[in-house]
This record gives structure tokens, sequence and C-alpha cells, in this order.
């Protein structure tokens, strides 16, 4: 079985971005199917990673970790790369447990052989609290409202169920809000996310250089891919097509009366 799953650009269109999307606790590559089809339509070379692996008894601990994590991404993003190099900008987008840890990654500072991006949006990043969620059920409901994810959920026999019952590592999270990430980010948050930190992610969000926090209204823990994904999808292109621009948005409304 292949590693990684790719979304390739429609033949033709010349590519805008890669984008290597990195999975959260309990999901496969096949959760982030339609986000990767409806980025690839946009002419992003989109390719989805499993959830990494984050060892505390390892003699590295955290550290060993992340490095092996950021060896990782940067060998699924050399490997999308035409005969004439990575086509840019570079962006990871990542969930829940992928995106503590890729926060934490790149707020560590330098490290050898690690992937560097030029911007990264992270969705669902997760607080201290674990789900807690008794049943298959219940821990949909904090996952999603929307039928097709359910569906896709329920439907993969690769989904570990009970996945968010174990609470994020104390220190994935600590270097995830303390360490300073310095490229462009946007970070995704459910208003009706019981797992997410609001109070801690603003500050973490404010302390940033350029980063920016969108709250989806109704959304619960997987943001990508709840009820309001077309939406959400949307805002990722937007926060892409800024990028592109030198962080100035491209559209700016100058009268509304909505």
């Amino acid at each position: 079985m292949t590693e990684y799953t790719d979304h390739h650009a429609p033949e033709g269109l010349r590519v805008r971005g890669t984008i290597v999307v990195v999975s959260g606790r309990g999901e496969t590559r096949a959760t982030y199917a339609r986000l990767g089809r409806r980025l690839a339509a946009d002419a992003y070379r989109v390719r989805v990673v499993d959830a990494p692996h984050i060892d505390l008894d390892a003699p590295d601990g955290t550290d060993g970790s992340l490095a092996r994590l950021g060896a990782r991404l940067l060998e699924a993003a050399e490997d999308t790369a035409p005969a004439d190099g990575l086509v840019r900008p570079l962006v990871l987008v990542a969930a829940d447990l992928g995106a503590a840890a890729v926060a934490a990654l790149l707020g560590s500072g330098e490290r050898p052989a690690t992937v560097r991006p030029d911007a990264v949006v992270l969705a669902g990043l997760p607080g201290h609290r674990a789900a807690a969620a008794g049943t298959w059920d219940d821990e949909l409901d904090i996952r999603t409202s929307c039928p097709a994810h359910r569906g896709a959920l329920t439907d993969d026999p690769r989904v570990r169920r009970g996945a968010l019952d174990a609470a994020v590592p104390d220190s994935l999270l600590t270097a995830a809000h303390d360490g300073g990430i310095t490229v462009p980010a946007l970070f995704l948050v459910g208003d009706a996310d019981p797992l997410a930190d609001r109070d801690t992610l603003a500050r973490t969000v404010k302390s940033l250089p350029r980063a920016r926090l969108s709250v989806v209204r109704g959304a619960h823990h997987d943001v990508l891919n709840d009820v309001q994904h077309r939406s959400v999808a949307a805002e990722v292109v937007t926060f892409l097509e800024t990028l592109r621009n030198d962080l100035v948005p491209v559209v700016a409304v100058e009268s509304s009366t909505w």
C-alpha cells in the first residue's frame, strides 16, 4: 500500500502550489479525500499523509518524534516535485494531533532534514482535555454533524475508534503553543468543538507575527470535514491565494448592507 494519497490538479492547468495534509487521531488518509479533491480542483497539488506518532517513551521523547515527522514531511513534499523542482508555495494543512505536532515542529527552531513550508493551516488544534466518548456515536457527535463525514468514518475499517479518548501529551501542546511559528498561519476552530481551548488558542494566535484565527459557526472537532466543509475549504483557498499575493487580500469589501 502506498504511503501517501495524492490528488492532482486538472490536466492542462499550471499547478499553483503544493499542499501536504497531515491527518489527526484515528483518521486515515481517506478521511481527507473530499478536501483533497476540492483543493486539487483549484490547481493545487495535494498529498495526504498519516497522523504522526508521538512516542513519549522513546529515548529521544517528543523531540525525536518531531524530528522524524519533519523528515517524513520533507520526503513527502519532495517526492511530489516534477523535474524542475518542488512547486511552491508549500503549505502544510494539519488537523487535531497532526496540527499540534506540526505547530510544535515549526516552532522548535532549526532541525536537520526537516520540512520548511511557506505557510501552515492548523485545524482543530486540541486542548488538554480528552473526549471521554462512551460509544462510537458519542465520538461521532464530538467529531462532526455532517452525515456524509459520519458515514465515511463509520464505513472506513481503518478508522481507529476511541482515538480521541486519550489526551494529547502536555509536552506536545506546550511546544505547539509556545514555540513561535514564524511562517504565515491560518488557525481554524469550530465554535462547537468540545476539545478546543479557545482562550489558549486566541492567545497563541495573537502572539504570532503572521497568524489568523477563523472560527467556524456550528462546526465540531473535525472542522475541515464538518457540515460547513465547503465554506472551510473556501477559507483555506482564500488563504492560499492571499499567501501568493504577499498576504494582501485579493478581494476587499468596500461597502456592504449585510
